[in-house]
């Protein structure tokens, strides 16, 4: 990896100003008492786990969670970031104020990762620090050629990371299945070509082999610029209309991924990020479960799995 292990030693360190400040923060200020805090998940939900529903909503729900923090979803798999639109700066502060939580990130597939300069700013103007999006770019490449395809991907990109820099904020690079940037190894090139501390992977291991030991791997490989991770797994998929119980399995605790390696992973680099309990439901937009109750009781019942496996660690 790119990078002193100094400055790795030093992010380390941040855990535990994790849950009371925003990611950014938490890379760039040491905490005071020298002291490390056992390590702990920091949970973010996922507005679209709620479909459409009212931003507000979604913002009294989060809370139950156990998380501080949620990441905002344009359509078409969700519209609070529509919604915010409608709603206005000062409106959308109140209300995340009025229930005590913080935004995190914005998911915007839609604008594209070369055109989220202006989501930037306004999850900056919001108090959030992070953007998210995928690679897109050509498919089946191989050897030199995709080599060399992640080389001009990452001579582009440079402006962008620097706009984020400037700004405050980070982009997190989802590895998309079917992008140019989906596997362990074209995230590591990646991240060797764009040094970065605002600039990392927001990993979903669903689009990765459903292998926890080579999930664990790839986490220790990325350290630092683990920025974001989806408690995701494959299950049987989320691009066909299945029964309800097999299209849940996508979740922690629900399919067969054992998370177990994975915590550790997270544990062992202090990984002092966001973690979103997530799946995507068929079709898009819709709720993950038919009332509000019970997507609040399915994200419960994936995080009760995951501290479970975290004590396991």
């Amino acid at each position: 990896m790119s990078g002193s292990l100094n400055r790795r030693d030093f992010n380390k360190q941040l855990l535990g100003s994790a849950l009371s400040a925003g990611l950014v923060g938490n890379v760039f200020a040491a905490g005071t008492d020298g002291n490390q805090k056992p390590f702990q998940l920091n949970y973010i939900v996922a507005s679209c786990m709620y479909g459409t529903l009212p931003l507000e909503t979604i913002l009294q729900e989060t809370p139950k969670t156990g998380a501080q923090y949620l990441e905002i979803w344009a359509k078409r798999h969700g519209n609070q970031r529509e919604q915010i639109d409608e709603l206005g700066i000062d409106k959308t502060k109140q209300l995340f104020n009025k229930y005590k939580v913080k935004l995190g990130s914005f998911t915007c597939f839609k604008y594209g990762l070369f055109n989220m300069q202006g989501e930037m700013d306004l999850v900056k103007k919001l108090g959030g620090d992070m953007v998210i999006c995928n690679s897109g770019g050509p498919k089946g490449l191989k050897g030199g050629e995709l080599k060399s395809a992640i080389k001009v991907f990452a001579e582009k990109l440079k402006p962008h990371v620097g706009a984020a820099e400037e700004k405050g904020i980070i982009i997190g690079l989802e590895n998309h299945g079917g992008g140019l940037i989906n596997d362990p190894d074209t995230q590591r090139w990646l991240m060797d070509a764009l040094p970065s501390e605002h600039f990392g992977i927001a990993l979903a291991p669903y689009h990765l082999e459903q292998d926890p030991e080579k999930i664990a791997k790839l986490i220790l490989d990325l350290d630092e610029r683990l920025v974001h991770f989806q408690a995701w797994q494959h299950g049987m998929g989320c691009m066909k209309k299945l029964p309800k119980e097999q299209e849940l399995m996508q979740l922690p605790g629900r399919g067969d991924l054992n998370f177990v390696p994975i915590l550790a992973a997270l544990k062992k680099i202090n990984y002092p990020g966001r973690t979103e309990i997530f799946m995507h439901p068929v079709p898009r937009g819709i709720p993950i479960l038919p009332t509000t109750d019970e997507v609040t009781a399915e994200i419960n019942r994936s995080r009760a799995y995951l501290e479970n496996c975290l004590k396991q660690a």
